[in-house]
């Protein structure tokens, strides 16, 4: 074999150079680090930031939100509040200016007065209905109401305005007939009437319709009515009573035609009626619906008032009974029927009784024959009872 053939297979076998290709980096690996596995890669800057910025907000809502509806609850308490105060202060003045018909008027008209004194009733009472004005408009209604107070001022106004005009036709009424004073003065109180209108329908109901629409519960406007019965301040009234009136002089002298007239007496029990008569006596069944009816006439010319009526029953000369009821009026020639029941009548059994009616005197009354009367009556116990 030669040289060259030697180097020829030396050649062949031997392996060439590794060549790199140009432009590529050769990657190089790195040992795995000592510790366990690799940790997750910290987050980006100002993640933890934004993180508890959103928690500030939400807690800032959260209170907002506490906020509102505390503010909302105590704002609900406060008008409560509010409108309560204003009704309890407008309640009294309601209550006190509508007394002046529904009780002061009718128990003077019903009482013993002098054309001078009933005048001078009315101006006292216009004077305390502008001093119920003067109180009201101290007041200082919320502001969902001020309309509707302004009613409430206008209702003390008109009344103050009617009770003057009532006293100023008294004043006036001089030689008038009682039926021209009278139409004048139902006249007059018809601006009485006109006030019950303005307070139910200006102010009562718009400042209930106020209350609800804003949720006030438990606060309600009061009513006020002077005229709660008509007939009281009608012509026909007025013409009755001025009459009267105008029989008692300044001096305090009843004039005209005055009296009473007793025309029955009954015992009723149920259906059954007994006319008591004299003589007698009447037997009459003692029942627990037991009732005496009295019924007796005005027989002047002049509405009579608070005429008492008293029924006394005697027994083996003792007074067993007596009780005592008031007419509080009567108009002229009418009659009026007075009943006495829950009577107590055991200790006048077994013998004849004395059942005896008087009917009071009334001022300017002379004749007094016909207004008492006494009856024999027997008292047996009832076979139902």
């Amino acid at each position: 074999m030669s040289t060259h053939d030697d180097d020829t297979q030396l050649e062949f076998f031997e392996e060439p150079e590794t060549l790199e290709s140009p432009g590529r980096a050769r990657r190089r690996m790195r040992p795995p680090r000592p510790g366990g596995p690799r940790r997750p890669a910290p987050p980006p800057p100002g993640a933890v930031a934004l993180t508890r910025l959103a928690g500030l907000i939400a807690l800032a809502i959260a209170v907002v939100v506490g906020l509102v509806f505390w503010v909302g609850s105590c704002q609900g308490k406060t008008r409560h509040d509010e409108y309560a105060s204003y009704m309890d202060k407008v309640r009294p003045i309601a209550q006190s200016s509508a007394a002046t018909g529904t009780t002061a008027f009718a128990n003077v008209v019903l009482g013993k007065l002098t054309l001078a004194g009933l005048k001078a009733k009315l101006e006292q009472w216009s004077l305390q209905q502008q001093l119920a004005y003067d109180d009201a408009l101290r007041l200082r209604p919320p502001a969902p109401l001020q309309a509707a107070h302004q009613e409430v001022l206008a209702t003390l106004q008109l009344r103050a305005i009617g009770l003057t005009g009532l006293a100023n036709t008294l004043a006036q009424a001089g030689s008038k007939s009682p039926t021209e004073v009278a139409d004048e003065l139902a006249a007059q109180a018809q601006v009485l009437s006109a006030s019950d209108i303005v307070w139910a329908d200006l102010f009562r109901l718009p400042a209930t319709q106020t209350l609800t629409s804003l949720g006030v519960k438990g606060v309600s406007a009061p009513p006020s009515q002077i005229v709660s019965n008509p007939e009281v301040f009608s012509a026909h009234s007025f013409e009755e009573v001025y009459a009267r009136i105008k029989s008692t002089n300044s001096g305090g002298k009843v004039t005209g035609l005055h009296g009473s007239a007793l025309v029955s007496t009954q015992a009723v029990a149920g259906t059954a009626t007994k006319t008591l008569s004299n003589p007698g006596p009447t037997t009459v069944d003692v029942a627990a619906n037991l009732v005496f009816k009295v019924t007796f006439l005005n027989s002047g010319n002049f509405q009579e008032v608070k005429v008492p009526v008293t029924l006394t029953v005697i027994a083996a000369g003792k007074t067993v009974l007596k009780t005592t009821k008031i007419v509080q009026s009567i108009l002229p020639q009418h009659t009026a029927a007075v009943s006495f029941g829950n009577l107590q009548l055991t200790s006048a059994f077994g013998g004849t009784a004395t059942v005896r009616v008087h009917i009071g005197k009334v001022p300017g009354e002379t004749r007094l024959d016909n207004n008492n009367a006494s009856y024999p009556v027997f008292f047996s116990l009832s076979s139902g009872g």
